[in-house]
């Protein structure tokens, strides 16, 4: 039998906790047989989600924390005030070696203190980072980082190079991933003061695979694997990709619902376009890691549903399996 792979769910955190939550981490329980669950929250509440569904009871524990942290509440009071929140308990879990991985919805920057502050960083690291998977024309590209560092340094952005190509390379599966770092254009002479800096130290950067610099617009045409920012940049890139993507979708629904000569092409075409539009969904990739924590730290967006909650349960499966931590200790450490 394989061996079970340990996840702590903040079942508290985001907007439609404990819900969506508890339906995604049964599903996920549901859908293989090497994951054990511990839901971190309101026990009452839990119990009574958990009671709609059938699943195998020794997979999914429940660990009562009767304080939640909040989306509006500083992230460093927060984490400082409530030991003995869903998030802060989750993550001690993980620190002490209770659970493999710890997954929420809840505050991202209470969920970045903590995962420096209660988790720690792999020796070596200066500074973890976040990082979503988000859909290309040839697949999947790895933004990082979207949400940890706003005001980054040129040596922590060759670490999330070296990070991100780790992750790439064994969970995604892409070999020898290309690494860009995010410009106003393509020439090595562009761009502020840190990606001037920033490029000599990728190019020269060992065990990475830098191509140089990638505008936005090349971003969905998959000209990148791994794309290499600071946070305000990279988490404005996230937000526009998403708010684009959910636009186009709303008015390619419209339009087909216009009429009834639109209504007969949209029953035509709707196997092909329910494919293409998945492949842009972004909940099928499930959360964005932080990497270079010493235990996986996966972050959901605040609005996640069930089927974000059970593809970022099984993405943790899979970092562990494949040992990404030790990789990246390998590589920077």
């Amino acid at each position: 039998m394989a061996e079970l792979v340990r996840i702590a769910v903040d079942a508290m955190g985001g907007d439609n906790a404990p819900g969506e939550i508890v339906k995604g981490a049964v599903e996920s329980v549901n859908s293989r047989g090497d994951i054990r669950l511990v839901l971190t929250g309101r026990e009452e509440l839990l119990r009574a989600e958990l009671g709609k569904y059938t699943y195998d009871a020794e997979r999914i524990d429940v660990v009562h924390c009767e304080e939640v942290i909040e989306t509006a509440e500083h992230p460093v009071m927060a984490i400082r005030a409530k030991k003995q929140s869903s998030m802060v308990v989750g993550m001690n879990m993980v620190k002490r070696g209770e659970a493999d991985a710890f997954v929420s919805a809840g505050n991202s920057g209470a969920l970045l203190v903590g995962g420096q502050v209660v988790v720690g960083r792999i020796k070596g690291v200066e500074r973890p980072a976040m990082a979503p998977l988000i859909p290309t024309e040839k697949g999947v590209a790895l933004l990082v980082d979207a949400g940890g560092n706003v005001d980054a340094r040129p040596s922590h952005l060759v670490q999330f190079a070296q990070m991100g190509s780790v992750y790439m390379e064994n969970v995604v599966g892409v070999e020898h991933p290309r690494v860009a770092i995010l410009n106003i254009g393509a020439e090595e002479e562009k761009g502020n003061a840190l990606v001037k800096e920033t490029y000599p130290l990728l190019r020269e950067c060992p065990g990475i695979h830098f191509t140089g610099s990638i505008e936005a617009r090349e971003i969905p045409h998959g000209g990148a694997d791994v794309i290499v920012c600071d946070a305000f940049a990279g988490n404005i890139v996230l937000k526009l990709y998403e708010g684009v993507a959910s636009t186009l979708i709303s008015k390619v629904k419209e339009g087909l619902m216009s009429s009834l000569r639109s209504k007969i092409g949209a029953l035509l075409i709707k196997p092909a376009l329910k494919k293409t539009l998945k492949e842009f969904d972004a909940s099928q990739y499930g959360g964005a890691p932080l990497l270079g924590c010493r235990g996986l730290v996966v972050k959901m967006h605040g609005s996640s549903t069930a089927v974000e909650v059970k593809n970022a349960i099984l993405q943790c499966v899979l970092f562990k399996q494949q040992g990404i931590n030790e990789k990246i200790m390998e590589h920077i450490g």
